[in-house]
C-alpha cells in the first residue's frame, strides 16, 4: 500500500508531540471513574486533531464546515467542534448512551453507523473515534462515512488495534492476546461483572491491516495514515505490516474523496 510522506502533513505533525502522547496516556486511567475528564479532554484533542488535518489539506480551518460524527455518545465532543464556528452533528444508536452525560446537542440523530440516515455528499468532514472496534461490521461503517462526505471532503477512521496494549480495554493489557473470550471471562471472575465492553458483543477483533484494505477499496485518495497516539517521530510503525499490529495503539486513516 501508498503511504503518503508525513511532510505533507505540517500543522498535524505539530501536534503530535510526545508530551501530547503521555497527556493522553494518563487520561485513560479515568475513562471509567470520570468520563467527563476523560471524554472532555479527548473532544478538545480531537477538534484540534481533525482542524489540522482539514487545513493540511485544504489550507482553511473547520469554520463553516459541516462535521459529522459517527458514534458521538452522549455529547462530550460537541462543545470543542462549535467552539470553532463549525456545524457539529452527531449520530449514536443507542438512546440511552445518547443522555448519559446529561448533554443537550441540537444536532443529534438517533441512527445506524452502517445505515446513516443522511443524503449523499452532504457533509465537509466525516470522522468517527474509537467505534469501529465495537461494532460487527465496522468496514460497512466506513462506506456509509464515505457516502455521506461530500467531493473534495475528507473520511477520518480512528479505532483501536485488537492486538495493541489497549485492544482489551477495561479488560487489560494482556488477557485479550490469550483471547477476548478468556479476557472477558477472566474480568467477570474478578469483578463479579461483565466489562463495559463485552467481547463479541459490544468489542470486536479489528487490525490495521483490514483497515487499510478498506481505504485502498474505497477508490479514495488515501490522504493520511499515521498512530493516533505517538509522537510524529514514530509514524513509521504503520509502515511495518506485522509490527504495526502491535505498536500502534490506534489507527487514524484519513480519506480524501474524489470531486
Amino acid at each position: 500500500m501508498y503511504f503518503p510522506p508525513s511532510f505533507r502533513l505540517p500543522r498535524t505533525r505539530g501536534l503530535a508531540t510526545l508530551r501530547r502522547s503521555l497527556d493522553l496516556l494518563s487520561d485513560f486511567r479515568f475513562e471509567q471513574t470520570d468520563p467527563a475528564v476523560f471524554y472532555g479532554h479527548l473532544a478538545e484533542d480531537t477538534a484540534l486533531l481533525l482542524e489540522s488535518l482539514h487545513t493540511d489539506c485544504s489550507g482553511n480551518g473547520l469554520a463553516g464546515c459541516w462535521i459529522l460524527d459517527v458514534g458521538g455518545g452522549p455529547g462530550y465532543f460537541s462543545r470543542a467542534f462549535t467552539s470553532r464556528n463549525c456545524s457539529y452533528f452527531t449520530v449514536e444508536p443507542d438512546a440511552g448512551e445518547m443522555a448519559a452525560a446529561g448533554i443537550a446537542v441540537e444536532a443529534s440523530v438517533r441512527g445506524s453507523g452502517t445505515a446513516l440516515p443522511f443524503r449523499d455528499d452532504t457533509f465537509d468532514v466525516t470522522y468517527s473515534s474509537n467505534v469501529a472496534e465495537h461494532i460487527a461490521e465496522p468496514w460497512a461503517m466506513g462506506d456509509e462515512m464515505h457516502r455521506v462526505t461530500r467531493p473534495g471532503g475528507l473520511v477520518v477512521l480512528s479505532y483501536t488495534v485488537w492486538l495493541g496494549p489497549f485492544g482489551g480495554h477495561e479488560t487489560g493489557f494482556l488477557p485479550h492476546y490469550i483471547g477476548g473470550a478468556y479476557a472477558r471471562d477472566r474480568y467477570l471472575r474478578k469483578h463479579g461483572y461483565r466489562p463495559k465492553n463485552v467481547f463479541g458483543e459490544s468489542l470486536f477483533s479489528v487490525s490495521c491491516r483490514d483497515g487499510l484494505r478498506w481505504a485502498q477499496r474505497t477508490g479514495a485518495e488515501v490522504f493520511a495514515v499515521f498512530p493516533r497516539y505517538h509522537p510524529w517521530w514514530a509514524w513509521w510503525l504503520v509502515r511495518v505490516p506485522l509490527l504495526r499490529e502491535f505498536a500502534v495503539s490506534n489507527l487514524v486513516i484519513v480519506l480524501r474523496k474524489p470531486d
